[in-house]
């Protein structure tokens, strides 16, 4: 079933269960007589006039704006009739039988700093899933000592490593990660629910992503009347796209600071900008999203400036974004490739190519990207003030914290290509 005719089919059957229960709470007339004609003549016993009147007809007060927030989110009271609360049978996920594997080698070169260096470099996910699975990690160099560690905000894995003073450090690790093209399937239903705990953490704020306030009344305002969650967030979608703009001048993948962008009325950045307006605004009116940052590895099958042009990935950065519905688990959508086209490609926004892009990229991740972590306000080892999010490596030496976005302070290179195994 197409996306289009899903959400037509949706709307009708909302439309259909909201006059199919006004009918039903509608009072009958000759029921109500015949009760009240009962009673008169004959005294009920104790308890059953409460039974009487408890089953009295009330009619019901006309339908309001369907409104959600982080505190009451379509998790814990979907709305009737919606994608959260009629549910498709249950089938279990199938894996995807088409799998690429890539080799990521990160290249370290660091000068003596006259005191201990320290580095940390995000690791892909640590758990497998439908969409990714690391199949291992080496190392090389000169550090001295170093380790992997795994945090507890986001399912976050690091490597970290440090340097004497007067060591000019050397480091080399590589990666290899399998990944297989990601899609939403309206017509099935993942088994297991989410964690209550990681629904409830992807519903909070952040410290540069709002879930209240301005974002709040814009997704208030962007959803309307909208029940359905799935539908909800697809117009939310739908606004970031056409509301934002891209710009590749920014290092990384933008600030994310989204807490910015309602007070300046200005939307837009790199990735973790757009996305993470997306994100914001699915908090704000009770929906679970979150940003999800991590590498393009390999060329894109849908836009040359969606995937790298060789094999170096050391600017490969890149955050998406998905949202959870009860039922089908989480959705991926990236409204920032949408984006990232226009501006690179020269499209116009009403060209064939960027229509059928923008349908695309609500529900399908192109998996030439590895996926790092889910982490936000991130607190790395041996470290006290926590950082926004882990998507660039990051630096401690005697002159001051960096991160890789400053190639004068990290001197380092990251390279990806595919290989058979």
């Amino acid at each position: 079933m197409k996306r289009r005719d899903f959400l037509t089919s949706v709307a009708a059957l909302s439309l259909f269960a909201s006059e199919a229960s006004a009918a039903k709470a509608r009072p009958k007339p000759a029921p109500a007589k015949k009760a009240a004609t009962a009673a008169k003549g004959k005294k009920p016993a104790a308890g059953t006039a409460r039974n009487i009147y408890r089953k009295q007809p009330v009619s019901s007060p006309p339908p309001g704006p369907v409104v959600h927030t982080a505190d009451d989110s379509v998790v814990e009271k979907p709305p009737v009739g919606t994608s959260a609360s009629r549910l498709p049978p249950v089938k279990a996920p199938e894996p995807p039988s088409e799998w690429r594997t890539y080799e990521i080698t990160t290249t370290v070169n660091l000068k003596a700093s006259g005191g201990i260096s320290r580095l940390w470099l995000p690791l892909p996910l640590n758990q497998d899933t439908l969409f990714q699975r690391t199949l291992g990690h080496s190392w090389e160099g000169n550090p001295g000592n170093s380790s992997m560690r795994r945090l507890p905000d986001g399912d976050l894995e690091v490597f970290q490593c440090e340097w004497r003073d007067g060591v000019d450090g050397k480091l080399q690790f590589k990666t290899v990660v399998t990944t297989a093209d990601r899609h939403f399937d309206v017509t099935k239903r993942t088994v297991a629910p989410e964690r209550n705990d990681i629904l409830r953490r992807n519903l909070q704020a952040s410290q540069l992503i709002p879930n209240d306030g301005l974002a709040f009344q814009l997704g208030e305002r962007l959803i309307g009347r909208i029940k359905d969650p799935v539908a909800q967030a697809k117009m939310i979608y739908e606004w970031v796209v056409d509301n934002t703009t891209y710009d590749p001048s920014l290092p990384g993948g933008g600030t994310g600071d989204i807490r910015r962008q309602f007070i300046n009325g200005q939307y837009g950045g790199r990735s973790a900008d757009i996305n993470g307006l997306f994100v914001s605004l699915c908090r704000a009116i009770g929906i679970p999203a979150r940003c999800v940052y991590g590498l393009r590895v390999a060329q894109s099958r849908l836009f040359r400036s969606l995937g790298l042009a060789g094999d170096n990935a050391t600017r490969g950065q890149h955050v998406r974004a998905e949202f959870y519905v009860p039922g089908y688990g989480w959705i991926p959508v990236d409204p920032s490739d949408v984006r990232r086209a226009i501006a690179i490609e020269g499209l116009s926004d009403r060209d064939s190519k960027l229509l059928s892009l923008k349908k695309i990229l609500f529900g399908v991740w192109e998996m030439n990207w590895i996926a790092f972590n889910v982490g936000t306000d991130v607190t790395l080892p041996g470290q006290n003030a926590p950082i926004p999010f882990l998507l660039l490596p990051q630096l401690e030496s005697p002159k001051g914290r960096f991160d890789g976005s400053d190639p004068a302070a990290i001197q380092y290179a990251i390279s990806a290509k595919q290989v058979e195994i």
